[in-house]
C-alpha cells in the first residue's frame, strides 16, 4: 500500500475535518455523541473517533490518509500525554478538552472553559494559535504536566482501583503506598541539592524544566506539605527545594518508581532526566475571551 502523503494544514478550513480520541474511564468525560452533537453545531467535520484504551491510537499516516487537519483529544492528562507522544511528528494540530480528573494541560491551554466553550472558540476562529508544549523525559517517556520519582509515585495503584469501584484493593494499596511514602528515596545527581530525597518531581517550562526535591519526615510533615498543595503554595514549603538545571540524573536502586502525567511506569537507574519541547501544535484559546 502506498504511503500516505503527510497533510500540514496551514489554516483550518471551513469545516475542519476532525479525529476524535476518547477514553470513558477518565474521570469526567460525558458520553461520545455529546461531542458528536458538539460537532454538528461548529464547522466541525468528525471524521473518526478513536475510544481508547479499546481501540490502538491513529497513526500519523492514518490521519494524513484521512486528511485529518485537528485531532480532538478528550480525556485525562495520561491519554493526552500517550497521543502526544505517538503523534509527535503529525503535522496537524490537536486540541485538548478537559475529560479527566486534573485536566492540568487543558487548564494551561484554555483556562477553565468546558469543552462546549473550547470547541466553538476554536471553530469560530479561521487560524487558531498552535503551540508547542514544553516536556520533561526520562528513558522512553515524557511528562507534559508533571513527572514524579520516588515512593510516594505508589499512590497512582490506589487511585486506578479507586477510579475503577475497586474499593478493597483500593485500601491495600493506600496501605502499601503509605508505608512506602516513608521508606527509601532517591537520589537526585548533577543539582546542587545531590543526595537522597523523599521524592523529585520535575515539571516543564518553556525556559527549560523545574525540579522540585521533597524532603517530608513522617506523616505530620506530609500531611502539611499536603495542605500546602492543596492551597496552592506547595513550592514555598520547608520540605521542598527548587532548582532548574538543564538536566539531572536520578537513581533509586534496582527499579525506580516513577508517575509521568499520572501514569505509573517502573524504570532500571540511573535516569537522566531532560527537557525539550514537541514538534506538534496544540491549540490555545485561553486569551480569545480575555479569560486569565
Amino acid at each position: 500500500m502506498k504511503k500516505a502523503e503527510p497533510f500540514s494544514p496551514v489554516g483550518l478550513s471551513g469545516a475542519m475535518r476532525a479525529w476524535l480520541i476518547v477514553n470513558p474511564a477518565s474521570g469526567s468525560v460525558t458520553e461520545t455523541h455529546s461531542i458528536d452533537a458538539l460537532a454538528a453545531e461548529t464547522a466541525i467535520e468528525l471524521v473518526r473517533t478513536t475510544i481508547f484504551p479499546d481501540e490502538p491510537l491513529p497513526r500519523a499516516d492514518d490521519l494524513a490518509t484521512e486528511r485529518i487537519e485537528l485531532l480532538i483529544l478528550f480525556a485525562g492528562d495520561g491519554t493526552i500525554n500517550a497521543a502526544a507522544c505517538a503523534l509527535d511528528g503529525w503535522g496537524g494540530r490537536v486540541l485538548v478538552l478537559p475529560g479527566g480528573t486534573m485536566n492540568m494541560l487543558a487548564k494551561q491551554l484554555h483556562g477553565s472553559a468546558d469543552p462546549k466553550a473550547i470547541v466553538a472558540r476554536a471553530a469560530a476562529d479561521p487560524a487558531p494559535e498552535a503551540i508547542p508544549l514544553p516536556f520533561v523525559e526520562a528513558g522512553p517517556h515524557r511528562a507534559f504536566v508533571a513527572m514524579i520519582a520516588g515512593p510516594p509515585a505508589a499512590w497512582a495503584h490506589a487511585r486506578e482501583a479507586v477510579r475503577k469501584g475497586r474499593l478493597q484493593a483500593a485500601w491495600r494499596a493506600a496501605r502499601i503506598a503509605w508505608t512506602r511514602s516513608f521508606a527509601g528515596g532517591v537520589r537526585l545527581r548533577g543539582t546542587p541539592r545531590d543526595r537522597r530525597h523523599r521524592a523529585v518531581v520535575a515539571i516543564p517550562d518553556p525556559g527549560g524544566m523545574e525540579i522540585a526535591a521533597i524532603d517530608v519526615d513522617g506523616w505530620i510533615g506530609a500531611v502539611r506539605l499536603g495542605l500546602e498543595w492543596l492551597a496552592g503554595d506547595w513550592r514555598t514549603s520547608p520540605a521542598v527545594t527548587i532548582m532548574t538545571p538543564d538536566a539531572a540524573s536520578i537513581e533509586g536502586g534496582r527499579a525506580i518508581h516513577l508517575l509521568f502525567d499520572g501514569e505509573s511506569v517502573k524504570l532500571p537507574g540511573p535516569l537522566r532526566v531532560s527537557h525539550g519541547m514537541t514538534r506538534l501544535g496544540f491549540i490555545r484559546t485561553i486569551g480569545s475571551e480575555d479569560e486569565q
